[in-house]
């Protein structure tokens, strides 16, 4: 049988060319197996930890499409109008070019807020995994951005200006607790214990939120974007699991 293969271009239903990097799974991608990684507030799509995932999937057998969502990175669309909600669509759209192939997805910090939302509402999701997540949404946005004004660059970025729609939306969830019971797929958090942006709290209580398929991994003096030994710690947590759950 031909393996899948990967997608030319992806859009989202606003027209917006969203940039994506795709690492082939060895060999030739015969697994037929696919793993989406999308990033955090204010990154983009090629950062050191989402990478080393990508290179260790590959090794697996496993590709790998890591996403820039609109208005991040080369990404078409404007920072401002970035949301959870408008990055869950993001998401779908992503997944809709990503035919013929068994998925699974990975998310980091708020990127892993989409995608425990996507999942719980798209049986195309067949494994996730949560990085460092944003869970209480409201609480997240107060503590680091409550004292921003609209326009003003967040995390001293100049490109990402803060929006009331980003706040707006986030205060909208509140917390996405409620919602960890509509996952129904296997379902791997990982969390630093030494996480400056997002206390691993975040993760302990979606885990108690969650069905009996959500298990939580926690990194020892592990930071937010698992810098250091956490790299290691992070692929060894994530990569076997995925290569398990998804049947390579």
């Amino acid at each position: 049988m031909t393996p899948p293969s990967a997608p030319n271009e992806i859009r989202n239903r606003h027209g917006e060319r969203l940039a994506f990097r795709f690492v082939h799974g060895a060999p030739d991608d015969a697994a037929r197996l696919l793993v989406v990684i999308g990033h955090g507030l204010t990154s983009d799509m090629d950062r050191p930890w989402s990478e080393a995932l990508s290179e260790a999937l590959a090794a697996r057998g496993i590709a790998s499409l890591r996403l820039a969502f609109s208005g991040n990175g080369r990404s078409e669309g404007e920072f401002a109008d970035s949301t959870i909600t408008k990055e869950v669509s993001d998401l779908g759209d992503a997944l809709d070019a990503c035919i013929g192939w068994r998925k699974g997805y990975v998310g980091h910090s708020m990127g892993g807020a989409v995608g425990m939302l996507r999942a719980a509402a798209d049986e195309r999701i067949d494994a996730l995994v949560s990085l460092s997540a944003v869970t209480h949404t409201r609480e997240f946005v107060d503590r680091m951005f409550g004292d921003l004004k609209p326009g003003e660059p967040m995390l001293g970025k100049p490109h990402c200006p803060f929006s009331p729609h980003l706040r707006e939306d986030l205060h909208a969830y509140d917390t996405l607790a409620p919602r960890a019971a509509d996952v129904r797929v296997p379902w791997l958090m990982v969390h630093g214990d030494a996480d400056e942006v997002v206390p691993v709290t975040h993760s302990v209580d979606l885990v108690a939120a969650a069905g009996p398929n959500a298990e939580l991994v926690r990194l020892p003096g592990v930071d937010h974007s698992f810098t250091g030994a956490g790299l290691s710690q992070l692929v060894d947590a994530v990569v076997p699991w995925l290569a398990a759950q998804l049947g390579s």
